[in-house]
């Protein structure tokens, strides 16, 4: 099977998975594969729960790129895989993990996806989406609070601490290695309708 690959990156809040779902929901659901790098957090639990708060998780370091380098080279020619399954209360894998096979259109999306030179070279499509420091802050605010059960406080802190820094030290430069900058995310529905309008093409001669 031959696959067409998109890289989705840009700054934490920017509406990559929106931009991601906004593609795969346009085609169908069988031909359509989405990868999240945040599901390849390294395994904390040699750690205990202080250490693990101390961790810059906005750093390459506290990824296993190599991983999912591994595992989209795996798809790229056929064979299957077993995807982390990640729990961001405890920063750790759980032990089952998620099994999926190739499909004609995969999209892996993190932000930090076109600052690894691995990648890169596996992605057809290389998308960044460029969205408002203040939108995106509150983005995360909202998911951190609501979904993983974080204090507003502590996302302040982790905030000004790490993300803000690192996005200015890796995500905002590896904007320069993208094909297509998307402009607000999931909100710039002619920047969307194009890019649906590429991969159904590309999927039509696959």
């Amino acid at each position: 099977m031959t696959s067409f690959v998109i890289g989705i990156a840009g700054g934490t809040g920017s509406g990559k998975t929106t931009i991601a779902q906004r593609i795969a929901d346009a085609v169908p659901a069988e031909q359509v594969l989405v990868l999240e790098h945040d599901a390849y957090y390294r395994d904390l639990s040699h750690l205990d729960g202080g250490a693990r708060a101390l961790v810059n998780f906005d750093h390459p370091d506290a990824l296993e790129t190599s991983l999912l380098v591994e595992h989209l080279t795996s798809l790229r020619v056929g064979a299957s895989v077993g995807v982390p399954v990640y729990d961001f209360g405890t920063h750790t894998r759980q032990s089952a993990r998620r099994h999926v096979g190739p499909r004609p259109l995969i999209l892996v999306e993190g932000i930090l996806v076109l600052a690894d030179e691995r990648l890169r070279a596996l992605f057809d499509l290389k998308l960044y989406v460029d969205t408002d420091a203040d939108i995106r802050i509150l983005r995360r605010l909202e998911r951190d609070i609501e979904e993983r059960g974080r204090s507003f406080e502590s996302v302040r802190e982790q905030y000004y601490s790490t993300v803000r820094p690192m996005h200015l030290m890796f995500v905002e430069p590896s904007k320069r290695w993208a094909d297509v900058i998307v402009p607000e995310g999931g909100e710039n529905r002619a920047a969307v309708e194009l890019l649906v309008g590429k991969v159904q093409s590309v999927l039509g001669k696959v």
